[in-house]
């Protein structure tokens, strides 16, 4: 996506419900579905074919976030569609029409594979990909197939210059829902004159400062800390003119109605990998990000889970389930491609979680047409 994209005002903040998951191994008890029973919109299992329970995971949380699936059942992207790069955008109209709207338990997404796949053969493999990887290839190839253009400017007035939002050039429901803004503050520590860069992020990806259990709220301190660059890290500083020894400190900027937080489990250091079991416990309702939000931008500083994506297994392979919130019948599921049940809160708590969705309002029932 281009780099400096803001959000403008927007309707979709009456479009929210909150979604909490869980481990479809805890000991708690689940509820298949069952085949007598009615079947719930947008509680539908994905075949697997072939290694790509990695895509069902995703495909599960996004089509879970009800402002996308309105977006998507209503119509409204298609006039919004690039011509050039229309495939991906429309083939994914497809698999969460049949997810919401279809009668059956259990949908094929190979139309989605399939369109992806011409664009990014790697993903067409019957291998095992990674979920995070995957889901940065689909929200640019979606932002991409339905962006408009607008003139690129700058906040302006009373607003101190660090906590300024860009205001994008190119905007699409992607980054009316998921993008949001760092900004990082660089001080020279020599003369203390500091400088200020804005940065664009879809996700957030968070180191693991524990071997064995933390909570989210350690990580997220772990990346807002300060950071002193030093040695062969030192940042040229334009009053100095030269490189410098210097603190960095990053906060939100402009906070996405839904953020999503990468567990940074797999750990490489040169010909060594492993990943990291550490048990991280997080929150379900009112995550605070309020420390790490500019001031001036905490309006919803308060997220609640909407949905999870697990990892089990290492990093040479392994398995990826999800677990998402209804908004039709507020009940959690499982789904573990074919397979869905549903699950009790009590169970979302898992030390298997690698992607975690927060929305920071509630999500409504999807609208499935617009009105003639």
């Amino acid at each position: 996506m281009a780099s400096e994209r803001p959000c403008p005002a927007d309707d979709f903040s009456i479009y929210y419900v909150l979604a909490e998951c869980t481990d479809h191994y805890d000991s708690s008890p689940v509820k298949e579905v069952e085949e007598n029973q009615p079947h719930s919109q947008g509680v539908t299992g994905l075949r697997n074919l072939g290694n790509t329970c990695y895509m069902n995971a995703i495909l599960q949380c996004l089509c879970s976030i009800s402002p996308l699936a309105e977006y998507f059942l209503s119509g409204k992207y298609i006039t919004a569609l690039q011509k050039d790069c229309s495939e991906v955008a429309t083939a994914f109209a497809y698999v969460m029409t049949d997810m919401w709207l279809g009668d059956s338990e259990c949908v094929s997404p190979e139309i989605f594979r399939s369109a992806f796949g011409n664009l990014y053969p790697a993903f067409m493999k019957k291998t095992q990909q990674d979920a995070q990887e995957f889901l940065i290839y689909v929200l640019n190839e979606l932002h991409e197939s339905l962006k408009k253009c607008h003139r690129k400017s700058y906040e302006k007035g009373s607003i101190p210059r660090c906590c300024r939002k860009t205001i994008a050039n190119e905007v699409s429901i992607i980054t009316q829902l998921f993008e949001g803004q760092l900004n990082y503050s660089i001080m020279c520590l020599k003369c203390e004159n500091c400088t200020y860069k804005n940065e664009v992020f879809t996700i957030l990806c968070l180191p693991i400062p524990s071997d064995y259990e933390c909570s989210l709220q350690d990580c997220l301190q772990c990346f807002f800390q300060q950071d002193t660059l030093t040695w062969h890290n030192q940042i040229h500083c334009s009053f100095c003119e030269t490189k410098q020894e210097t603190a960095v400190r990053a906060s939100i900027s402009k906070a996405p109605k839904v953020i999503i937080f990468h567990l940074k489990r797999f750990d490489i250091l040169g010909t060594m990998k492993r990943k990291l079991r550490t048990d991280i416990h997080y929150p379900l309702t009112n995550l605070d990000l309020s420390p790490y939000i500019c001031p001036v931008f905490r309006k919803h500083p308060k997220y609640n889970l909407c949905a999870v994506v697990n990892h089990f297994g290492d990093l040479d392979g392994g398995h990826y389930t999800a677990f998402c919130k209804n908004s039709v019948t507020q009940a959690w599921y499982s789904f573990d491609d074919t397979r869905v049940s549903e699950i009790p809160d009590t169970s979302v708590q898992t030390a298997t979680a690698y992607l975690l969705f927060y929305s920071c309002q509630p999500f409504s029932i999807p609208i499935k047409k617009c009105k003639s």
